[in-house]
């Protein structure tokens, strides 16, 4: 007679096997492989486009600021009005700017119209009075109004002031237009010795 062999077990190494994967199952999972793949490459490609429009028009506008040649309308950035101490008060309209700098002084020109209460506003916020003003006295010099392109020769109650300060705290030159009392035009030229 004959023994019985014992049945010996499958190799460690053999894999086993999987159930047949379902269909919809399968459809699932590759519509999600594909959904993280347009992902991982949609958000940085958009992430770039936007940054590249951001880009080249902030160099567009910083190009158009920095190649005028005269007043452009807007106010002075609020870097400009602290480091010239030019106040524009609250309202004025229509508002013009333009900054110069050299090697050797650099100097902010500011036009605007308020009324009565904010030119006593802006002229105390330099540390002056509207007393201070004296009748017919252009305190902007013959330079700035050829860069500025204001001239003060026409018709007009013109009043001015310059407020000295020692360095490196500026100096503003101060002309206001006052052949309407209610809405007094301001011309403002504040320079500074880097």
């Amino acid at each position: 007679m004959t023994a019985a062999l014992p049945r010996q077990a499958a190799p460690p190494d053999e894999p086993r096997r999987r159930p047949a994967e379902d269909p919809r199952h399968k459809a699932r999972r590759r519509a999600l492989t594909l959904l993280i793949i347009g992902l991982l490459i949609g958000v940085p490609a958009g992430y770039l486009v936007i940054s590249a429009n951001q880009s080249r028009n902030s160099g567009k506008d910083k190009e158009a600021k920095y190649t005028a040649t005269g007043l452009t309308p807007g106010s002075p950035s609020k870097v400009q009005r602290r480091l010239y101490q030019v106040a524009v008060p609250h309202p004025a309209d229509p508002i013009a700017s333009y900054e110069t700098n050299n090697w050797k002084t650099s100097r902010l020109y500011v036009q605007f119209r308020t009324n009565a209460a904010g030119l006593d506003s802006f002229l105390q916020s330099m540390g002056a009075r509207r007393d201070e003003l004296k009748k017919d006295d252009i305190a902007i010099g013959a330079r700035d109004q050829r860069v500025s392109g204001w001239h003060f020769t026409g018709p007009g109650t013109w009043w001015g002031l310059t407020h000295e300060q020692k360095n490196p705290a500026p100096t503003q030159d101060v002309v206001v237009n006052m052949s309407d009392p209610q809405n007094p035009v301001v011309y403002v030229v504040s320079r500074t010795v880097p």
